[in-house]
């Protein structure tokens, strides 16, 4: 059973997605860019089976108000992440975020380690600051134009890469109900993120999940190498819906370390 509720963030409200029994250390998820806790409804329920978890939909996503400022960085998303963990009242978790959500994830630990029991990063951005200038430049110019909805389907269609029909119709459907006035500044804001920074303040327990598709030079298991991680095969960027029995294998291996 699970209970969505709003909470009071700094830029408005923030809805949660809420449930399971307590007394084990609970799982806080945070989803990608465009995603609501419709993309993880299948994990949160086997979570539930044994712990609390809790999904948080950050400004501008699911039922979340968008913030009057615009501002769309990780730093003020862990802002919405904390009012939440504390409107609830969770004192220690094990944190998960996925693309978006993993940027967001580094940004909350980072300034909360104490709080964080774990750091679990599904297909991270990896470092894009790493990305030659000129062409991150010529992508935003695109996108933030008439081009954009050409420009995002060719980002996604590279993303899903190997993704099923049925994994494509779920997250191209929650795209499409995205604003480009929200997708535009968390792209230029996910592309300017320090993640090393963010991760060398977190000392706790880590891990990335990845999948062929962020296997590139930037990819944060390429840049800190005694990061520990693992790949999914046959599984494009939303890894979590096209492997699910192997990223929940993964996941309760992860917790069952804590």
């Amino acid at each position: 059973m699970s209970v969505r509720t709003r909470v009071d963030g700094p830029a408005g409200r923030i809805w949660v997605d809420d449930g399971g029994p307590p007394g084990t250390l609970p799982v806080v998820i945070v989803p990608s860019l465009a995603a609501s806790a419709a993309q993880w409804r299948e994990q949160l329920e086997a979570l539930r089976r044994e712990r609390r978890a809790v999904l948080v939909e950050v400004r501008g996503h699911g039922g979340s108000d968008r913030p009057s400022d615009g501002d769309y960085s990780p730093e003020a998303m862990a802002a919405d992440v904390a009012a939440a963990v504390d409107g609830l009242g969770l004192e220690r978790f094990v944190l998960v975020g996925h693309s978006m959500g993993a940027s967001v994830a580094l940004a909350y630990a980072s300034a909360h380690p104490d709080r964080v029991a774990g750091l679990l990063l599904v297909d991270p951005n990896g470092d894009a600051r790493r990305v030659p200038r000129e062409e991150i430049e010529r992508f935003l110019e695109r996108l933030d134009s008439d081009a954009y909805p050409d420009v995002i389907m060719e980002h996604y269609d590279a993303a899903l890469g190997p993704s099923t029909a049925r994994v494509r119709e779920r997250v191209l459907a929650e795209l499409a109900r995205m604003p480009r006035e929200v997708v535009v500044p968390i792209f230029r804001e996910m592309i300017a993120f320090d993640p090393l920074s963010a991760l060398a303040r977190y000392p706790g327990p880590r891990l990335v999940v990845f999948s062929p598709v962020t296997d590139t030079p930037v990819g944060l298991h390429r840049l800190v190498p005694e990061l520990p991680h693992r790949r999914v095969e046959g599984a494009g960027h939303w890894l979590h819906l096209d492997q699910p029995e192997e990223f929940q294998r993964i996941l309760a291996e992860f917790l069952a370390q804590l």
